[in-house]
Order: C-alpha cells, then sequence, then structure tokens
C-alpha cells in the first residue's frame, strides 16, 4: 500500500474542520508514483525492442497500441491508468448454483446458456463461492468487503420506513475505484438504502438507475388488498434515478409490466454506457444488478414463451442473451480484452415453489445450507486470468472488494477490519491456494454455520428460509461437505462420528471472528449519519 505525505496529526486535523464523511475521504489521498527523470531521458522508443516489435505486428487495437508505448517510455508504471481495466460487475438475484450450463445446468433446465458458459472457458469459475444468506446482507458485504453484521444490515429491513443500509462511514465499493480514477455507474436493485444519503450516488457511483428496494414491491402497484390508509405509509413501487451527491427522482412506476421488461432497459443503459465511455481517458466500473430472477418472475414479452420449456427456461434464455449482447458491445468498442466481466448472485434460490435451482446442494435462501451459500461465481480478464480455470478453493463475496482494488490501485482505510482478502495472485494462476479457509455462515445476526476447509459445523439449522423451526446444537454437528455435500448425514464414520477432532479447529475459527467483533462492535441496525465508531482497541 502506498504511504501517505500527510502526518496523522494532518490528517486529525482535518477530520476537526471537514464534515465526517469528505474528512475520511481527505484521509485516504495517497502520492502517487513518481518516475524519475532520468528514466525518461534515457529511452529511445525509435531504438527499443519494442519498436522493433510493433513494426512485426499485424495487426493491434488502439488501446493496446497505447499501453505498449506507455511501457516503452514508463517501464516502472506496472499499472498505469490508462492500463487499468474497465470493469463490468453483474448481479443477479436469488440465482443459485445450478442454473447455468457450466455449473451443470442450462439445457438441464430448459434453456442452454452459451454466452455465460463462454465466460467461464475465457476465465475462472468458482465452485466454492460464498456468500450471505439474504438479499441485504450480501449486497452489503459485496460493496464493503466485510460482513454484513460488522455494517448493520444482516437481515433484509421489514420496515422499508426505516433508515437501512449504509451509513456515510463505510468506505464503498464504487468510492474506492472512484478514489482510483474510475467512472462509476449502477443499474439495477440496490437494497442498501432507501432514503437521502443512503442511494448508490450517496454511496459512490456517478449515476444510478433502479429501484432501491426489493422488485417485489411492484405486486404493490394496483393491488385491491392493500388498504389506502396503508397505501400512503408506505413507500410508492417506483424508478429512481439520480447522479453524484444528487438528489432521487422518480422516472416512473414500477409496476408488473415495467418488471418485465426491466432487465433489457438495464442492459441497454449499460451498453450506452459502454458506447459514451469505451474511447474515455479513464476506465470505467458498471455494476448491473439484475432483478427478473427474484420474485414475480416475468419474462419480457419476446422471451414469453419463447422456449416452450416455462418461465425459469425463458428467464434464463433471456438473462444469456442480455449478457451475450454486452459482450458483444465490448467487442464492437475494441475494449473487449481490457475489461474484467464478473457473474455471480447475491445468494441461492428462493423458498417460492418455482425457486432456482441449488444443483447438488440443499437449501434456499434464508438459511446456512450451502444451497444458500454457494452461488456461481465467473470472473474473466484475458491475457491476465487463465482461461478454463476451475477451482474448490473457499472465496468469499468480500474478497472481490479487496481483489478490486489491487487491480485497480486503489487504497482502502486501515481504520477498519476487512474480511476480503486480496486473490489477485490466485485468480491468475500464480498459487494454487486462496487465502480464504474459513466461512462464518450467518443468517440475519445469528451464526448457523462454521465453515473450515471442507468441514462444516452447524449450530444452528433450519431447513428453509420461511417457517420452518431452528434446531440448536449445543455441540455442533459436523459434516464433510466432499462426502455429503448435502448436508444430510452428521454422524456417520465421515462426519462426527469418526472425526470429532475437527471441533477444535472449527471453533478456534468461531473464536477468532467473535473477538473481531470485540475488537470492532458492529454498528447497530438502524443507525443514522453520522456515524463515529466505537473501538475496543
Amino acid at each position: 500500500m502506498k504511504k501517505s505525505r500527510f502526518t496523522e496529526e494532518q490528517i486529525a486535523f482535518s477530520r476537526e474542520q471537514l464534515d465526517s464523511k469528505e474528512a475520511l475521504r481527505y484521509s485516504r489521498l495517497q502520492i502517487g508514483l513518481i518516475i524519475p527523470l532520468n528514466r525518461l531521458l534515457n529511452v529511445n522508443i525509435l531504438k527499443s525492442q519494442y519498436y522493433r516489435s510493433l513494426k512485426q505486428m499485424k495487426t493491434i487495437t488502439k488501446r493496446t497500441l497505447i499501453a505498449f508505448i506507455l511501457v516503452a517510455f514508463f517501464p516502472g508504471l506496472g499499472l498505469a491508468s490508462t492500463e487499468k481495466p474497465n470493469i463490468i460487475l453483474i448481479f443477479m438475484d436469488n440465482f443459485a448454483y445450478g442454473e447455468l450450463g457450466c455449473y451443470g445446468g442450462g439445457i438441464t433446465r430448459g434453456a442452454a446458456t452459451p454466452e455465460i458458459d463462454k465466460l467461464a472457458d475465457e476465465g475462472f469459475r468458482s465452485t466454492n463461492f460464498n456468500v450471505e444468506a439474504q438479499c441485504t446482507p450480501s449486497r452489503a458485504n459485496l460493496m464493503t468487503g466485510r460482513y454484513a453484521i460488522r455494517t448493520g444490515n444482516s437481515k433484509v429491513p421489514g420496515d422499508l420506513n426505516l433508515p437501512y443500509g449504509l451509513t456515510q462511514w463505510e468506505y464503498t465499493m464504487p468510492e474506492m475505484l472512484s478514489d482510483a480514477g474510475y467512472s462509476t455507474a449502477m443499474y439495477g436493485k440496490w437494497h442498501l438504502g432507501s432514503k437521502p444519503g443512503r442511494f448508490p450516488t450517496d454511496q459512490g457511483f456517478d449515476e444510478w438507475w433502479g429501484i432501491p428496494n426489493s422488485s417485489n414491491i411492484s405486486e404493490w402497484v394496483d393491488n385491491p388488498r392493500i388498504p389506502a390508509d396503508i397505501l400512503s405509509k408506505i413507500p410508492a413501487p417506483q424508478i429512481l434515478t439520480s447522479v453524484k451527491n444528487g438528489e432521487a427522482t422518480p422516472v416512473k412506476s414500477f409496476d408488473l409490466k415495467q418488471k418485465a421488461s426491466m432487465d433489457g432497459e438495464l442492459t441497454d443503459m449499460t451498453i450506452d454506457y459502454i458506447d459514451k465511455h469505451a474511447k474515455d481517458n479513464k476506465p470505467f466500473f458498471v455494476f448491473l444488478s439484475y432483478t427478473n430472477t427474484h420474485v414475480p418472475r416475468i419474462p419480457a414479452p419476446e422471451f414469453d414463451g419463447k422456449t416452450g420449456n416455462g418461465t425459469w427456461a425463458d428467464l434464463l434464455l433471456q438473462l444469456d442473451t442480455y449478457v451475450g449482447n454486452i459482450m458483444a458491445s465490448l467487442n464492437t468498442n475494441d475494449i473487449y480484452d481490457n475489461t474484467i466481466v464478473i457473474f455471480s448472485s447475491d445468494n441461492g434460490g428462493d423458498f417460492y415453489e418455482d425457486n432456482s435451482f441449488p444443483g447438488m446442494w440443499r437449501g434456499t435462501y434464508f438459511t446456512g445450507l450451502e444451497g444458500s451459500l454457494r452461488v456461481p461465481f465467473i470472473i474473466r480478464w484475458p491475457g491476465k486470468i487463465p482461461a478454463r480455470s476451475v477451482s474448490n478453493e473457499i472465496l468469499l463475496e468480500s474478497d472481490v472488494f479487496v481483489t478490486l482494488a489491487a487491480v485497480a490501485g486503489g487504497t482502502l482505510p486501515t481504520d477498519r477490519i476487512y474480511d476480503g482478502k486480496n486473490e489477485l495472485d490466485f485468480l491468475m494462476g500464480k498459487t494454487p491456494k486462496s487465502q480464504q479457509e474459513v466461512v462464518i455462515a450467518y443468517v440475519a445476526d445469528q451464526i448457523h454455520a462454521v465453515k473450515w476447509r471442507n468441514w462444516k459445523g452447524v449450530f444452528n439449522e433450519v431447513e428453509v428460509g420461511y417457517g420452518s423451526p431452528v434446531k440448536e446444537y449445543l455441540t455442533p454437528v459436523v459434516y464433510d461437505l466432499y462426502m455429503d455435500p448435502r448436508e444430510e448425514k452428521p454422524y456417520t464414520k465421515e462426519g462426527l462420528q469418526g472425526n470429532s477432532w475437527v471441533i477444535s479447529p472449527i471453533l478456534m475459527a468461531l473464536k477468532a471472528h467473535l473477538k473481531t467483533l470485540e475488537e470492532e462492535p458492529p454498528i447497530k441496525e438502524g443507525t443514522v449519519d453520522p456515524y463515529i465508531p466505537n473501538k475496543t482497541k
């Protein structure tokens, strides 16, 4: 990490003079790398090996040519600003492990997914990517690199009139990327705050078009069962738009018809953004947060019934087509290779009868079962991440934030605990092991399980996320996820009967995590700004 030229005394003084948000961001300003003048004077591109190599090349993109010249003149720059990759993060809603062809779904679910499968062919696919069990906690984790319990977002809010979401003290992914020189945009579902100060453009995005809460509110429009006196007291189902630090304004009603067309509009906006920014001198980041796999599930009219295999198959075809259109846009704009594309989901399938398919795992969201926690994760970056890479090493959702900071040259504040790790070397194939071997499986603010390597110790267990009783275990039941991926036989000789020793490392991992909550007490749910952390050390 680059070191600041500002002293702690100067930073402390600044924090007293500025408002809390800007003061914290001021303290993160870092001094860039200075290139010695003599290095520039010693370079003669016309005599260099780079020039001879360029003459021999028959085809080269403009961006690659620029990068070549920059390396020739500035060999010590590493990832200079013009070399930083663009980033598109496609984030699904309640989309489980087993839907895509590359995860065993696709044609077995009624519709092939060749475009998304191609992302895996061009990059890395994880079989052990772990998220949180509910929408809001998962999105808080992704945006901050921290377990949601730390940020006061451990569960989906019931009362949308409460000031839920991320406090201004949190340093978010778009803030980090903005500070690293990126243009940032978000299209789609946020679910991390629906009040002024908590919208995406209050948390680092330059622009946003989408919905602040969950997409099932589209069912509220023209619903005759909602009493008039209640209708006036709950948030209106609307699509909002805003720009950085600006006021969020309504665009149109978010009704069932709009729900069906929503993801197509989000895709078109993403493509328009790519077309607009592809030739900029700065890289861009797009957070594309799709909605249609969340209830109510309604395909767009042009896809409704197209597969003949039901709603889920139509939605898969729709999704795969949209992703293919985005990738075609990258190719048309000559930034295909210099754009990182990530595909993942906030959690596993929901508990409705037409829910998403967890593949070899068991369970729905709102549980600590693997079907809730393990979701698809694909990342491609041609020339950097080896093609067709697959790994069962543990990765956490929080790793995405920290790893992208390494990619972008971002600087993270040192005054808070991060659960994510920089997994760039692992993704690039430089090391066979990830830096993670523990998953703390929260369901709301309760720890249901601790995963350590291939073992899972379960303290609280619920079969489905709605209505089923919670089983509590004084001593954790243990599953070997290699032998029992569906978590059905804890007392076999492969489980607790023959491997009670594994309780020790599981409890050690739990103790270590709980200690961090003592060192940095979690932000309370509903905390308003300004927030000032209260640390024990």
